[in-house]
């Protein structure tokens, strides 16, 4: 099925609504736009890390945006392991010189907080207006959805303490029970791991439970745990409207709702609350 409830609220699957105790936020993407731009700090690092002194393919920088694309949400310390098998397979670089997960992590962190730390401090210091930063009404939504009783949770691939710094720093942290993000490593916590833990722990059927996030890994997962989810198409560089390619990714993930933004909700909080 597929319907429009307004034109910013596509409907690819009707499912059980209005039950839901217990809400799990992905933060980049989703809420804060604190880190946009993160894509094409790792891409570059990815290709440069493979190539090493040699001289970059269109190949390689395919299979690296590709794997960006797709892995959109996991903990970035896995996108790191990951980046250690590509060097080894491109064998461009000797073994040698082969960094571990961690050590490109390190390296990839460095870059991208180069930017992160210059919207913070411009953040902090009222020139640069929230809005600019977060997601089209996300914050308005996570507070209707907290006024509506919801257990909230914010779980993200980026490491904790950053989260938990960004979040407060953009104003949501009070709406969220725990605040869950990357560890030293991906067993210690990781958004399969805790959708499975809130189920469980709770005895909640997965129509109880509100997943809204912009990367298939927790679209896909809240589709097989059977959870309601919202996929959130955003185009991070406007912070509004619709991310064509984001679109085509969480439909494939399993999301039962595609919105650009938080612009509509109204209509979205009537469409999830309905009577």
């Amino acid at each position: 099925m597929q319907s429009l409830v307004s034109k910013d609220i596509q409907i690819i699957r009707d499912t059980e609504r209005g039950r839901f105790k217990y809400a799990l936020f992905d933060f980049d993407g989703t809420v804060s736009l604190l880190r946009e731009g993160w894509q094409q700090v790792m891409g570059p690092l990815m290709v440069e890390m493979i190539c090493g002194d040699a001289t970059p393919t269109p190949e390689i920088e395919k299979a690296c945006a590709d794997y960006i694309d797709e892995s959109t949400g996991i903990n970035t310390i896995l996108q790191m392991e990951h980046l250690v098998k590509m060097v080894r397979e491109y064998g461009l670089v000797p073994e040698d010189k082969i960094l571990d997960a961690h050590g490109y992590k390190a390296i990839y962190n460095e870059r991208l907080m180069v930017r992160v730390r210059e919207r913070i401090e411009q953040l902090r210091a009222g020139t640069l207006p929230l809005e600019q930063v977060t997601v089209r009404g996300s914050i308005e939504f996570v507070k209707a959805l907290a006024s509506r009783g919801l257990q909230m949770y914010i779980f993200s691939g980026t490491d904790r303490d950053d989260v938990r710094n960004e979040s407060s720093l953009v104003g949501v942290a009070p709406y969220f029970a725990e605040i869950w993000g990357a560890l030293r490593t991906y067993a210690e916590s990781n958004k399969e791991m805790i959708i499975k833990q809130i189920i469980a722990n709770h005895d909640l059927h997965g129509t109880e439970v509100l997943v809204v996030g912009d990367g298939p890994v927790e679209i896909r997962l809240a589709h097989e745990h059977g959870c309601v989810s919202v996929g959130v198409c955003s185009d991070e560089l406007r912070g509004h409207g619709w991310s064509e390619e984001k679109r085509e990714r969480l439909t494939k993930a399993g999301a039962d709702i595609l919105i650009p933004d938080f612009g509509e909700n109204e209509a979205l909080l009537e469409y999830l609350f309905p009577g």
